[in-house]
């Protein structure tokens, strides 16, 4: 129902923060990575998840939309609630849970407090593929003349008789290492490492 509040900070913690929007304060539950994104800020906009109950309506705030799509997706695993996946933001970073799941490192989850074996499989089993198809927050921008040139290498080396996906790989990698390499340069690599 709501998408995000922007507002002056009125009270925080690294559990909550209080949000002053249109002359009412809002209470918002946060994670750790939250509070560190929003602490020492003035005003603020975060992204919002509300959690409706018998006994209470919840608000979440997140300061990234890309951490409040890894709460729902979390939320969705039975035998986590809000709560849960909360702590585990607080826990490790997003990037870390979505390492976690996609490498299955069950101990790493299994060290969040709350969290158990039977858990932290049910995590990697319910949700490797939603995150295998989410775009890495890592994934570096490539400008227009990167992507020239990589289109060059890419078709040079599929002529060369490279299967096309090995040879997408392994240019990402050189670019991500390399920005602002030649065309002949990322060949030359390509083909030592391919």
């Amino acid at each position: 129902m709501y998408e995000y509040i922007n507002g002056k900070i009125a009270g925080l913690t690294p559990a909550n923060a209080i949000i002053e929007a249109g002359s009412i304060g809002y209470f918002l539950h946060i994670s750790l990575n939250t509070y560190s994104a929003i602490n020492g800020q003035q005003a603020v906009k975060l992204f919002l998840h509300q959690v409706v109950r018998e006994d209470a309506h919840l608000l979440y705030g997140f300061a990234e939309n890309s951490e409040r799509e890894l709460f729902r997706l979390l939320i969705s695993v039975t035998g986590i609630g809000s709560s849960t996946a909360l702590m585990m933001l607080s826990s490790l970073t997003p990037d870390e849970i979505k390492k976690a799941i996609l490498e299955e490192n069950v101990n790493l989850l299994k060290s969040i407090k709350g969290i158990g074996a039977k858990t932290a499989q049910r995590v990697i089993i319910d949700l490797k593929d939603k995150i295998g198809k989410q775009p890495a927050s890592d994934q570096i921008l490539i400008t227009n003349q990167d992507n020239t040139i990589r289109d060059e290498a890419l078709s040079a080396l599929v002529m060369l008789g490279f299967a096309r996906k090995s040879v997408e790989k392994e240019l990402d990698k050189i670019f991500k290492s390399n920005p602002g390499i030649t065309v002949e340069q990322t060949i030359k690599m390509a083909l030592k490492s391919l």
